[in-house]
């Protein structure tokens, strides 16, 4: 939402790495008046055009079908290094998980676009520390890719995910010479039902919690 609204040229491209969390950019679609409220209600139902991977060719902006993980740097990267050579001067965001930096060729984009000092790419990575099977701790022996990307040579930054105004501080700073990469440290659920926990990637809400969540949004909002 934040990067739409607040960050984005009206010539920038977005690459949802991460299609599992279509719901966000399909809110965010329906916010900037792209998409109506009668095609948000019909989410991940029959016929729908919004499915539960961003697919297909009735979604505004989306350039490429997503959610097998993994494959969003490399198309970034495509996007980007297409832009120099047209001499166009627009900028490529990508948004990623963390547990599917897990995929070689997310790091063989890296070594990629910096050889190729695509500094008009920017890489974000929603880093809660969850994926599928486990806590990427565990999985992978990881909890904070901010070194290892580092040492690849891209220009590393970190920001609080849930603070709109510090990801919009931190993608504003002048870059280095090569790609961006912006480290969003955030907690699954929080503040909501299974806060920072493995059920909070999978499980439906009951009506209870649909009630309790939308409540504790709305007194977010309220403040």
């Amino acid at each position: 939402m934040t990067l739409h609204h607040r960050v984005m040229g009206a010539d920038d491209r977005f690459v949802l790495s991460k299609g599992h969390s279509a719901g966000a950019l399909y809110a965010t679609l329906w916010s900037l008046g792209r998409i109506s409220e009668t095609e948000l209600r019909t989410f991940i139902h029959d016929d729908t055009l919004l499915p539960g991977h961003p697919s297909g060719t009735g979604i505004p902006g989306l350039l490429f079908s997503t959610g097998s993980l993994g494959h969003g740097p490399s198309l970034a990267a495509g996007l980007a290094l297409a832009a120099r050579h047209r001499g166009l001067d627009h900028q490529v965001f990508c948004l990623c998980s963390d547990g599917e930096w897990q995929e070689g060729s997310c790091w063989e984009a890296l070594s990629f676009a910096v050889h190729q000092r695509l500094t008009n790419l920017t890489l974000l990575i929603d880093q809660n520390g969850l994926q599928g099977f486990g806590r990427t701790a565990d999985v992978i022996s990881c909890d904070d890719l901010t070194p290892r990307i580092a040492a690849f040579g891209a220009d590393v930054r970190q920001a609080d995910g849930h603070d709109p105004d510090a990801i919009a501080s931190a993608l504003a700073a002048p870059a280095e010479d090569t790609p961006r990469v912006l480290i969003l440290d955030t907690v699954k659920g929080r503040g909501l039902h299974f806060e920072d926990s493995l059920e909070s990637h999978y499980l439906p809400l009951s009506e209870a919690q649909y009630a309790a969540a939308r409540l504790t949004l709305e007194q977010e909002g309220a403040r």
